[in-house]
């Protein structure tokens, strides 16, 4: 066994003293607000479609308020998650901080959005098989008033969402600079495709009332869970790759690591690069060289590339053989 030297460091954040491992997106607090201001609005609306629905006898409207309803505790997960992640971003047993609670919560906002799509599915198709009567001017104005509401909901999160997907560039724009925060895209498409539906549903409804198609009411529906269930799809996939650790081929921050540290001398035995949390993620870097320096100079050699937020250096010294090294 060969007696190799070892050099840990500890993250930039803090130099090499204490340092803290809150690994939040950049606009946390914003999105949060948002979020929970676009719940009020999405519970307010939802009441009234239920009220107004039992009133004036729309079975429709009853269920659009329902259906309204899942996606008010979708927002609700989101809002908590938020939440849940401030108060516990300095709580040391999350051993990496509590980025990563909105990908879960995104995850499970996912699997909500799925059974939505599912329901509004067969719902359709058991709407197509026995066709309901529809009081067209009704649902109509209701309607409408549910797809205002949804779009301002969704005019609220879309500049928070479009912002965390291009506003962490840092000067190197690869696929690692983008700041995905799952947590709000989970609630962006909830109230996006309460949107879709409420368009769709009056698409249908003016359709079937000049021209007495029943069946389109339902056929758009069918559309709808298809185009929901596609949007749940990929925010699993993409949630649930941050939660297992996987490094898109899009991301080039493995590449840039190997690219500044690497060079005839020095050589990465081993590395491990994952995400923390919304436009931050950690590296440990094994490295080995006949020059060993001090962790704090591969360090520094990696303080441009901003998304790293959390870096363990590892450095061993190549042993010489006995004979002279050609």
């Amino acid at each position: 066994m060969h007696d190799h030297t070892h050099h840990h460091s500890a993250p930039y954040a803090g130099g090499d003293g204490p340092h803290d491992h809150v690994f939040l997106g950049a606009h946390h607090d914003r999105n949060a607000r948002r979020t929970w201001i676009v719940i009020a609005i999405t519970a307010t609306m939802m009441v009234v479609e239920i009220a107004a629905g039992t009133i004036f006898g729309s079975m429709a409207l009853v269920a659009d308020g329902w259906h309204m309803s899942t996606h008010a505790a979708a927002l609700l997960i989101t809002a908590l998650a938020y939440r849940y992640a401030r108060r516990h971003a300095h709580n040391p047993r999350f051993t990496f901080g509590t980025g990563k609670l909105g990908d879960l919560a995104g995850f499970g906002s996912a699997v909500v959005l799925g059974v939505v799509a599912l329901l509004i599915g067969w719902e359709s198709l058991l709407r197509l098989a026995s066709p309901v009567e529809i009081d067209f001017t009704q649902a109509i104005a209701v309607a409408v008033i549910g797809l205002l509401v949804n779009l301002g909901s969704a005019a609220l999160l879309h500049e928070g969402h479009d912002h965390d997907h291009h506003g962490h560039g840092h000067g190197h724009g690869h696929g690692h600079g983008h700041a995905h925060d799952n947590n709000l895209r989970a609630a962006y498409l909830h109230v996006l495709a309460d949107a879709l539906t409420s368009i769709l549903a009056i698409v249908a409804l003016l359709a079937g009332k000049a021209y007495g198609w029943v069946w389109l009411d339902p056929m758009i529906g069918i559309v709808g869970a298809l185009v929901i269930a596609r949007w749940s799809w990929g925010l699993l996939q993409d949630a649930g790759r941050v939660l297992v650790d996987y490094v898109p081929e899009e991301d080039d921050l493995p590449n840039e690591i190997r690219g500044v540290l690497e060079d005839d001398d020095t050589r990465i035995t081993d590395l491990h690069v994952w995400q923390l949390g919304p436009g931050h993620h950690g590296a440990i870097v094994a490295l080995h060289t006949d020059t060993p320096n001090a962790p704090a100079s591969y360090r520094a050699r990696l303080s441009h590339l901003h998304t790293l937020s959390h870096v363990t250096i590892e450095v061993e010294q190549r042993q010489v053989p006995s004979r002279a090294a050609s």
